[in-house]
């Protein structure tokens, strides 16, 4: 009897804790961007799988913020940039290793993930997982600028006056990988990187004759080239798709020596509770169907594969014209920015701008 009675007690003080567990494990909480995470599919992942999804919004900043705060804690799963990794999980320890076994590899488009594989690496683990990526190349009248086929050919004297970019870290790399320099390849080698600087300084300043204006917003952008004042310009791919539609003369083109791009991952905090549930949710956004319902809304590109299929057939046509896998394979990803590179970038950015 006395043993049963202490059978009863174990089990009264145990049930709790069993039943707060369970509950747990059925709620995945994500911090992630806007809009990357559909009402939609969110209910459809909960109704196939029994987990709820708690979502916080959020950004690069501030998930570093609240995840340093509780050491990798307080959410299952986080949606950084590719560039937002390494860096914090040498000095924070906040996020944990993947285990690509428990990720469907074949649904991922594989250029894409060897780059986020190689950029989130730390000690020979790697960080990340891709999702989202958006790209930065040319957006040009090809009647108008049929010639202009990389980011040097915007320092072209013959389009005089008929050219735009931004006074940003993207003219300053993509000119140089155009000018057959690897300028990620120099991010840890500061005196060398200033070499590269001080050269693409001269070439610019020496391309000015062909610069309408350093454009500083979208919608300024589209106007230039909607009006014809500018026929070519560094700018995104949103923006070549939007004009096109409007006018098939204007289209986006990856440049020749590869176009830049930004990818934002799937990366599970140190101290995740849910951490089975966050491997689910990975592999269901990255299904094609579902991957394809998040591109339809929101135009940006996604790092499933087989999406295109699943595509509208007006943002299939762009993502097949524009970003077909040959010109993914060649794409330059950002790395990580090493501390003191962007003051470096800064100064010579000024100087350009304020050479006459």
């Amino acid at each position: 009897m006395k043993r049963f009675l202490t059978v009863l007690c174990v089990l009264a003080l145990t049930l709790p804790v069993l039943a707060g567990a369970s509950e747990a494990a059925s709620v995945l909480r994500v911090i992630t961007w806007a809009g990357y995470a559909p009402q939609e599919l969110v209910d459809k992942f909960t109704a196939e799988t029994g987990i709820e999804v708690e979502i916080t919004l959020s950004n690069n900043e501030e998930m570093i913020s609240k995840l340093r705060a509780t050491r990798g804690g307080g959410f299952d799963l986080a949606q950084p940039s590719q560039d937002r990794i390494s860096s914090v999980v040498e000095q924070y320890k906040i996020y944990q290793p993947i285990d690509y076994s428990k990720l469907d590899t074949d649904q991922i488009d594989p250029s894409l993930l060897e780059a986020v594989k190689k950029n989130t690496l730390v000690d020979g683990q790697s960080y990340a997982v891709p999702h989202i990526y958006g790209t930065e190349g040319l957006v040009l009248n090809r009647k108008l600028a049929p010639d202009i086929k990389d980011f040097k050919d915007l320092l072209d004297p013959k389009y005089e006056g008929r050219v735009s970019y931004r006074m940003k870290r993207p003219t300053l790399i993509g000119m140089g990988f155009s000018l057959g320099y690897d300028p990620f390849s120099l991010y840890d080698k500061p005196e060398e990187y200033q070499k590269f600087l001080d050269e693409m300084e001269k070439v610019l300043i020496a391309g000015k004759p062909a610069v309408k204006t350093y454009w500083d917003n979208g919608d300024q952008l589209l106007q230039l080239l909607r009006s014809g004042e500018v026929w070519a310009a560094s700018a995104w791919e949103q923006a070549g798709w939007k004009l096109h539609a409007e006018n098939p003369d204007i289209d986006y083109l990856a440049p020749e020596s590869g176009a830049l791009a930004w990818v934002d991952t799937f990366a599970i905090p140190a101290r995740s509770e849910n951490v089975e549930a966050a491997y689910k949710y990975i592999n269901f956004m990255l299904r094609p169907e579902n991957a394809a319902f998040f591109t339809n809304r929101e135009t940006y590109g996604t790092a499933s594969k087989d999406a295109v299929k699943f595509l509208d057939p007006e943002i299939k046509a762009n993502f097949e014209r524009g970003l077909p896998p040959e010109v993914l394979a060649k794409i330059n990803w950002y790395p990580t920015v090493p501390a003191g590179i962007e003051e470096m970038e800064g100064k010579t950015l000024d100087k350009i701008k304020a050479a006459r």
